[in-house]
């Protein structure tokens, strides 16, 4: 009786964290379900893609804990991992993002140029249609606002966007967003 309990209390917890109770949730992986495994839209991937969303070579593509929920829930992606893509736990994503692994040889543009893969770190956040190039590194907790190209790498705890076409990259402290007055 009490094995029995604890292996529902596991279950619960399993899909609870899991993210299967949420309404909205349950009903994106039915919709993405009948993309992926009845019409074949990223279909080799084994994790839950959105069905407007689409990943090339999702072999080469490791993602930490809680990651595959951004790729449920955010369409209009374009994941393509040639040179290989490494997310950490935690990190979150928003619609329209690209990662872009790897570039066109400029003499053969059936050849792809070999370099390092993109390499996210965990508790990162990533805003809308915002686009990472080849090679790129970002360390924990970083920040990348909506919209920004990021074409050079940052260590851990930075603010990237872009403002009136100009890179802004501020460092970021736990002050700066823990206890903020919103009185006007």
């Amino acid at each position: 009786m009490i094995r029995s309990a604890l292996k529902k209390t596991r279950l619960v917890k399993f899909i609870q964290d899991r993210g299967y109770l949420s309404k909205n949730e349950r009903k994106q992986r039915f919709v993405n379900f009948i993309f992926q495994r009845i019409l074949r839209v990223n279909s080799d991937c084994p994790f839950s893609v959105n069905f407007t969303s689409r990943v090339l070579i999702p072999s080469k593509i490791s993602l930490g804990k809680n990651v595959d929920k951004s790729f449920l829930l955010n369409g209009h992606c374009y994941i393509q991992a040639i040179n290989g893509i490494s997310i950490g736990d935690g990190t979150i994503f928003g619609p329209g993002v690209v990662m872009v692994s790897a570039n066109h040889d400029i003499m053969n543009i059936k050849e792809s140029i070999k370099c390092r893969p993109i390499k996210i770190g965990s508790n990162c956040w990533i805003g809308a249609n915002a686009v990472i190039l080849p090679g790129i590194e970002l360390g924990d907790n970083t920040i990348v606002g909506a919209g920004t190209v990021v074409n050079k790498s940052f260590p851990a705890g930075n603010v990237i966007l872009i403002n009136k076409r100009k890179l802004l990259v501020e460092k970021l402290h736990h002050s700066n967003i823990s206890n903020t007055n919103t009185d006007s």
